[in-house]
């Protein structure tokens, strides 16, 4: 009986470690990302990315599968130098009008002046959910992790292992969450320099082209999109390999609190929650209720 037991659980292990396999990406960009536009203007070889921007264009990937919770995460070296007009997005999306989008973007600067780190989330189409922050390093001498986590309890946005930002579910309440649509991971270097720098006012200057941006080790341990299945199927405690689902992924630590906390006293520029003249008085409805 003892050795059937033995046997029993050994099967369980292995099977719950297969299905685990199906939801990590290895760190192979080549293997696991697509050019959408730039195709000049990408290297991708094994875990190195390398995106440019120049006059001509600039250059994007995403990932030939979608993923409905998990982690995924990129070490990314920004744009050196003089940077101002240019953007590194890193985001999760689906398709389509009524959308769900989570968003790291980054806006250049003039140099010496700091980057941006923008982060917004859109839910069945609608955005309006930014908060932006200063980094506390330099982000352009050095990978930095930028890892976005995402269960069916909330969204954590970690910089370094650092979480910066959470956006909770509250479905129950009439409160939109991005819990059925699969998302591709994307990333890009282009020109915006009609509103990235100070608004538009500080233009790219296109003398100092081309831009780079660099990236490493890109992971995604998600559940894999398989279509309308997979929003009961990924959203399942009871599977063993949904660890995301765990009750210790539900809520921030105390440790992890505190961190947040310090970033947001100190880096944070702009939270869509505090612009009252923004939306007239009238503020979303999850502004009022606890993220953290």
């Amino acid at each position: 009986m003892a050795g059937l037991r033995a046997k029993t659980l050994m099967f369980v292990l292995v099977a719950a470690l297969a299905t685990l396999d199906r939801t990590f990406v290895e760190a192979d960009f080549s293997k696991n990302m697509i050019v959408t536009w730039g195709k000049e203007h990408i290297g991708m070889t094994g875990g190195n990315l390398r995106l440019v921007l120049d006059k001509s264009a600039g250059s994007a990937i995403r990932s030939k599968v979608a993923h409905l919770f998990g982690s995924v995460e990129m070490f990314i070296k920004l744009v050196p130098g003089d940077s101002a007009g240019t953007v590194v997005a890193y985001y999760l999306s689906s398709t389509g009008t009524a959308h769900d989008e989570i968003d790291f973007e980054f806006l250049g600067n003039a140099t010496g002046q700091p980057y941006t780190i923008h982060t917004n989330l859109y839910v069945q189409g609608k955005g309006n959910r930014e908060q932006q922050f200063r980094p506390w390093f330099n982000p352009t001498t050095g990978f930095h992790n930028y890892t976005i986590h995402w269960n069916p309890s909330e969204i954590v946005w970690f910089v370094d292992g650092t979480p910066i930002r959470v956006f909770r579910n509250y479905e129950k309440e009439g409160i939109a969450y991005p819990n059925k649509q699969g998302m591709k991971v994307f990333a890009s270097l282009w020109n915006a320099d009609d509103w990235a720098t100070q608004g538009g006012r500080v233009k790219t200057n296109w003398t100092l082209a081309p831009f780079v941006a660099e990236g490493r080790r890109y992971r995604a341990r998600a559940c894999l999109w398989q279509g309308s299945v997979s929003i009961k199927q990924c959203a399942d405690p009871t599977v063993p390999s949904n660890w995301w689902t765990s009750p210790s992924f539900s809520q921030l630590t105390t440790l992890q609190l505190t961190k947040m906390k310090k970033i947001r006293d100190g880096f944070m520029i702009y939270d869509y929650c505090k612009d009252t003249n923004r939306f007239g008085g009238v503020m979303p409805p999850e502004c009022s209720k606890q993220q953290f």
